[in-house]
């Protein structure tokens, strides 16, 4: 079979079988499909949609695409991942977390493109931190300290990396079984037994509603559990940042200050993921969870195990001791409530904000500037007088489009009504209904 019968197969709305769709990631992987062939491929996926079992398929496939890793030592590894938002480091406060209670995680992370940094960008906030692990030293890593963070190698699902590049460039991102396909299928390349996943919904993420998201998070832990995995989803809200800073630095500085105990959205959060992981690796009655979560964080041993990981990884540990360490860009900007009543705060507007202003990419490749950030002097929520300081910007020149971009963030109104944090957890259980014929747009 040729890339040309599958796609013109998919094109007519056919159910794909097995070997159609293992024939086709292989030409992907080996590049005898093109790049023209794989936008076809994508698009027609994107409108014609899949059943939830050539969404496993393809996302098998494209785990066997490359090398599949092996873990590094005994244990139960776990891992998290996040289908992105505004100020959501969590990653950084549940690793050191969940490390320093015996659970290792051997984490693969990835670059930010289209607001703020990545997970990877933001460890690269620390001088000297290398995200460029070989197999033996991040195996190494875990063993000795049960936590590494680094980049994915090359030879991990090729084909992921072939396809996520033209799906960016070609208007087929928002497909959900091929967002499923190929966050899992990183994962299935992955040895991690326990996989939470965190599928973020509202104006701040790529899925819009809670509809959306629920059913994305299903199709995910669908093809987790196909492959052995212990998977579940939380569906969370991201209406407005997570934490109260935004950009490289200043959600380092961020995280530390919640290794030490500050608490808000981003640590309330973080820490519910790691007592629900701690319960999904170790039995952990929920109770106990809770109080062991909390003990980490209390007696300073999650921010020693964040310290371990920065050093082992080569990076300058002087900002645990001194936030300076992680500079803020000079020029300073004060955004103010535009009227007295409820703030709304807009996570997407201050996503981008920050990117224009050199803290994101707008290009895959393109640099960051780690020192420009904006913090929230109030939360959303929150009762404000009109002219009150609401937030910082802080930047090295004054892009006035990017910089009105930010003060529209920011409503005021009559009410604010708050949604739940979690909107609901989804595991095995919830996912025997589901269907992917067509794309959702909520």
């Amino acid at each position: 079979m040729t890339a040309y019968d599958i796609i013109e197969a998919k094109k007519h709305g056919k159910t794909l079988s097995k070997a159609q769709i293992d024939a086709f990631v292989r030409m992907v992987a080996d590049e005898t499909a093109s790049d023209a062939q794989i936008a076809a491929f994508c698009m027609a996926v994107c409108i014609r949609g899949m059943t939830d079992e050539e969404a496993v398929f393809l996302t098998q496939a494209m785990a066997d695409s490359g090398e599949r890793l092996s873990p590094p030592a005994d244990g139960i590894f776990a891992d998290k991942h996040s289908t992105g938002g505004v100020s959501d480091s969590t990653t950084l406060v549940l690793v050191p977390v969940l490390a320093s209670l015996g659970v290792k995680c051997a984490k693969y992370s990835g670059r930010g493109l289209g607001h703020t940094g990545g997970t990877l960008d933001k460890l690269e906030s620390f001088a000297g931190f290398n995200v460029n692990l070989t197999a033996q030293q991040f195996s190494s890593q875990v063993e000795r300290i049960g936590a590494a963070i680094a980049g994915q190698t090359k030879t991990t699902v090729p084909a992921d990396k072939r396809m996520y590049a033209v799906r960016d460039v070609t208007a087929t991102v928002d497909s959900i079984p091929l967002i499923a396909s190929s966050v899992m299928s990183k994962k299935l390349a992955s040895f991690a037994q326990v996989i939470l996943l965190d599928v973020k919904y509202g104006d701040g993420a790529f899925m819009k509603t809670a509809r959306a998201a629920e059913q994305l998070a299903r199709l995910m832990v669908a093809a987790g559990t196909a492959a052995g995995r212990q998977v579940e989803a939380a569906v969370t809200d991201m209406s407005a940042p997570l934490g109260d800073a935004i950009g490289c630095n200043a959600e380092v500085r961020e995280v530390i200050e919640v290794l030490r105990g500050k608490r808000n959205n981003l640590s309330r959060l973080s820490l519910l993921h790691c007592e629900r992981i701690l319960r999904m690796a170790q039995g952990t009655e929920e109770k106990r969870a809770k109080t062991l979560v909390q003990e980490a964080i209390d007696s300073g041993a999650a921010l020693e195990k964040f310290r371990q990981i920065v050093s082992a990884q080569g990076g300058d540990t002087a900002a645990f001791d001194d936030a300076e360490a992680l500079p803020l860009a000079p020029e300073r900007v004060i955004l103010r409530a535009p009227g007295a009543g409820k703030l709304h705060i807009h996570a997407q507007a201050l996503g981008k904000a920050c990117a224009q202003l050199g803290g994101g990419r707008q290009r895959e490749g393109e640099d960051i500037d780690h020192t420009v950030g904006i913090l929230l002097k109030r939360r959303a929520g929150d009762s404000v007088a009109q002219g009150e300081e609401v937030a910082e910007v802080f930047c090295r020149e004054r892009r006035q489009e990017a910089l009105d971009l930010a003060q529209s963030a920011f409503e005021v109104r009559h009410s604010y009504r708050a949604r739940p944090l979690v909107h609901c957890i989804i595991s095995k259980e919830d996912i025997s209904d589901v269907r992917y014929q067509k794309k959702d747009n909520g």
